[in-house]
């Protein structure tokens, strides 16, 4: 059972903290804000409290294989009007909403052939679907941006199954972090950037995938954001080549802006000599303060980026340089991240 203490923190105020068995969740009081943020464990108790929280259309970051998502009732516009303040998100980049199996997914969205075939290959995994709404969803149009269409997917992750089993609706959920900076793949990054402006954080620990879903539309079959699934893999299953839509002059997908992941210090690619003063984000057998895989595995590299991102920020790397990775498989999605968070901002 949790149990709660009050105590004195110096200069700070008062800390609030539950322990849970395993995850002690953690509420620190600032006085200049005015949220209290839990941290809540991944068991019955913490689910439970995080999904009466949603119920109160207050906000909840929660784990997913890719990243840490920033969760609210998908159906309540305030609440999702209040993702895009804690995130300081520009209000025309929609929302995916997280559900837990394809059937409860078709009572927001139609699916036809092709969106069927996706789901029964990809789904529960890395992979949003953007479909024509249904005139009842009940979705926020805050959610969609306005756009007749919904981006939706169910994660595979048994913490974030359980927070949607819990609270038993549509939670719309972009990544736990201030918008245009790197995704959390801890709860940890979750509360370096949101700490006092949201209700909680789902501590489940480290995310295995590391990057943000693979975004596509169906009708034809179009790459909105490169992902977890490998191009490659969708490609297969469908039995032809997606066409790409990466550029649009407005987002119809999230993570579709120009400036996008970015850290704190100024980013360069595909580097095989480091200029003085620059911090080495390697790939491969080379000699980097950092190596997102030194036997040069994309998958191993995807799930360590936005990890060691927010590693060269708490070093304070003013400029950052990156080793060459392929443009194959992971190292598309991941290459995509790199391009966004090197863009001018």
């Amino acid at each position: 059972m949790a149990y709660a203490r009050l105590g004195k923190m110096a200069g700070r105020g008062y800390a609030f903290e539950i322990f849970g068995p395993r995850y002690p969740p953690r509420a620190v009081h600032q006085p200049k804000r005015h949220v209290m943020t839990l941290r809540l464990a991944p068991d019955t108790a913490g689910l439970n409290h995080a999904a009466d929280l949603l119920r109160a259309g207050k906000l909840v970051a929660f784990p997913t294989e890719t990243v840490y998502g920033l969760g609210a009732d998908a159906c309540n516009d305030a609440a999702v009007a209040a993702i895009y303040a804690a995130k300081g998100r520009p209000s025309f980049n929609p929302l995916i909403v997280h559900v837990p199996d394809l059937a409860t997914a078709k009572c927001y969205v139609v699916f036809d052939d092709v969106a069927d075939r996706l789901a029964a290959a990809f789904w529960p995994g890395a992979l949003t679907l953007v479909l024509p709404l249904r005139p009842d969803a009940g979705i926020s149009k805050l959610v969609t941006a306005g756009l007749p269409t919904l981006a939706v997917r169910v994660p595979d992750h048994p913490v974030g199954q359980g927070l949607l089993a819990a609270f038993d609706g549509p939670v719309a959920a972009p990544s736990a972090n201030p918008s245009g900076r790197v995704s959390p793949t801890t709860a940890d990054h979750v509360a370096a950037g949101l700490t006092g402006k949201i209700a909680a954080v789902v501590d489940g620990g480290g995310c295995g995938v590391g990057l943000e879903s693979t975004i596509l539309s169906t009708t034809p079959p179009t790459l909105l954001r490169a992902g977890g699934i490998p191009v490659e893999a969708i490609s297969a299953c469908l039995g032809t080549t997606l066409l790409t839509d990466q550029t649009p002059v407005s987002p119809s997908a999230p993570g579709q802006l120009a400036s996008h992941y970015a850290p704190i210090g100024t980013v360069r690619l595909n580097v095989s000599d480091p200029r003085p003063g620059e911090t080495l984000l390697g790939f491969g057998p080379v000699e980097a303060a950092f190596n997102l895989s030194p036997s040069g595995d994309t998958t191993e590299a995807a799930a360590n980026l936005f990890a060691m991102l927010h590693a060269l920020d708490a070093q304070g790397a003013k400029q950052i340089a990156v080793s060459p990775i392929p443009d194959r498989g992971l190292g598309a999605a991941i290459n995509d991240r790199l391009r966004r968070a090197a863009a001018p901002r």
